[in-house]
């Protein structure tokens, strides 16, 4: 068994349900792929001149990609400015000149090593002086990136640089980077506290009851970020990852004051249509009494205030 494995997403997703999605339901004429169809995410232009600002900030590069200032600190959040993650080409350019964050940044948090979240060509960018924070077990990856100050975290560990504290906290997920290595590191996400709020980033997970303990455990959070993308289909993606209802129900049981939607729009990775999460979580938000000012969904690119 595998050192974290007793920790993983149940059931296990592994070569023979990929077959079935990919090959078999299609032939049964089940699992259809929705093709790219046009959808153009929503982007503003944004030169990062608005990094090395002090008052607390922050802007959607993409995917689970967020650039904060919290705590005196600016904290890129899974850091990926990659074209393409394999045949799969980057469909929104980045939300931030990499030059422009590399310049300011002084915190890297890295959820776990799946490649459109631990990008070793976007660490060799960033470059040796962040301080990367990992789970256990990522930091060999990042040291073959470049990267020389490496914290490792197991779930409720602490890190403190200046003002902001770094909390590893649980996830429900797994890790793989090589087909010999799953569960090998560890994953999770992770609650940045500043004087200025909380906030909170869950990497990849699905919806679990510690959504709850991380609430009880870590006090109030002003800004959850939340994965709303890849999810169908259902019958696959439901063990380790949200869809946007789920996501809007684990929005409440961490008790937060604004969702900020990650994790869609900038690869396609499954079925559902490109554009179809937004609507969805507008949806949920609409029929739950929540508005725009408690569910934030980004265009790529762009900044907002944080104000708890």
């Amino acid at each position: 068994m595998a050192r974290f494995s007793h920790l993983a997403t149940r059931p296990q997703r592994g070569l023979q349900h990929i077959l079935k999605w990919k090959i078999v339901n299609p032939v049964l004429g089940r699992d259809h792929s929705a093709p790219v169809d046009g959808f153009e995410t929503p982007a503003v232009e944004n030169t990062g001149a608005h990094l090395g600002e002090t008052s607390p900030h922050v802007t959607w590069v993409g995917h689970a990609t967020f650039v904060l200032r919290l705590g005196g600190k600016l904290v890129a959040t899974d850091p990926n400015w990659a074209p393409a993650m394999g045949p799969r080409r980057r469909l929104s350019k980045p939300g931030l000149p990499i030059g422009a964050v590399r310049e300011h940044v002084d915190v890297v948090v890295v959820t776990h090593n799946h490649r459109d979240h631990l990008d070793q060509g976007t660490i060799r960018r960033l470059g040796p002086e962040p301080t990367y924070v990992v789970p256990l077990g990522n930091a060999p990856a990042l040291h073959a990136a470049g990267a020389k100050k490496v914290v490792e975290l197991d779930w409720w560990e602490k890190h403190r640089e200046g003002e902001l504290q770094v909390t590893l906290v649980p996830a429900r997920h797994w890790s793989m980077r090589m087909p010999w290595d799953r569960n090998r590191a560890l994953w999770g996400g992770f609650v940045l506290e500043g004087p200025e709020g909380t906030a909170y980033h869950s990497g990849d997970t699905a919806m679990f009851d510690g959504f709850a303990e991380i609430a009880d455990r870590v006090g109030p959070i002003d800004w959850a970020m939340l994965p709303i993308g890849a999810y169908a289909p259902r019958w696959f993606m439901k063990p380790q990852h949200m869809c946007p209802e789920e996501a809007g129900a684990a929005f409440e049981a961490l008790g937060a004051k604004h969702l900020l939607a990650m994790h869609w729009g900038t690869f396609k990775l499954t079925d559902e249509p490109l554009g179809e999460p937004p609507l969805l979580l507008r949806k949920w938000a609409a029929q739950n009494g929540y508005g725009d000012d408690r569910v934030w969904i980004f265009d790529v690119g762009e900044t907002r205030r944080l104000r708890p």
